[in-house]
């Protein structure tokens, strides 16, 4: 379920999750306003994590800190949470980093593109130009190392998963899911409407970071030909 505008502007709620963690919940459901307080605080652990903090662990509309309960009590670790989050309430919102994607569309790359067309009442034409004229935000990381949750896709273009799942599907490949589309960072498998495929390497365990998107990163799709696929592959190498 997606949330308006109005329905992000509450104070977030800390809940004990188990006894060695405390969720703190911005809000329900998917909405770039409750993604951009989620990073601020996933932001702010990763430089300054407190004295007894484990890990934390980010989904759409919260984060789930873990703690040691030898070093913090709950209520301890609740009240050094409430302030972390009251204060990066009041900080300015970063601007967020433009990843350009580029893709192959159709062919031996996107199988499926023409069902999806088909399924909507639409050319194969329109559909590339519907899914590469978004802007996608990256919700956060998962699934497969480096596999982005992107928000933003038209519903223009949605489709149901495959009835049944294909036992690997290729690195690089864009595919849609209902109103998801996503790029398979390494060969998986999967049941994705598989649309095209970028040359781009979305996950290289040897850089760091290992992956070339991050949580709040913007991504916007651009199509090639054939050729370029193969040229920016070969300059990948």
């Amino acid at each position: 379920m997606n949330q308006t505008m109005a329905d992000c502007q509450s104070a977030a709620v800390l809940v004990p999750f188990g006894e060695t963690a405390i969720m703190v919940e911005f809000g329900k459901g998917i909405h770039p306003e409750l993604h951009r307080k989620v990073k601020a605080l996933n932001d702010y652990l990763d430089q300054y994590p407190f004295a007894g903090m484990v890990e934390y662990v980010a989904a759409f509309a919260s984060v789930t800190v873990f703690y040691d309960p030898i070093k913090l009590t709950c209520e301890a670790a609740a009240s050094l949470l409430q302030e972390i989050v009251n204060t990066l309430e009041q900080q300015e919102e970063v601007k967020p980093r433009i990843v350009e994607i580029p893709v192959c569309y159709g062919g031996e790359f996107g199988p499926d593109l023409e069902f999806v067309a088909q399924h909507n009442g639409r050319t194969v034409n329109e559909v590339i130009e519907i899914h590469a004229g978004g802007q996608y935000l990256v919700y956060m990381l998962g699934f497969a190392p480096g596999f982005p949750y992107l928000g933003g896709m038209s519903e223009r273009i949605a489709a149901p998963r495959r009835t049944s799942p294909r036992p690997a599907i290729p690195a690089g490949t864009v595919g849609i899911a209902g109103m998801q589309t996503g790029v398979y960072p390494i060969t998986t498998p999967g049941g994705w409407q598989l649309i095209g495929r970028t040359p781009l390497d979305l996950f290289c365990p040897n850089d760091n970071p290992p992956t070339l998107l991050q949580s709040g990163d913007m991504i916007k799709f651009r199509p090639i030909l054939l050729e370029e696929y193969w040229k920016l592959k070969g300059a990948g190498q």
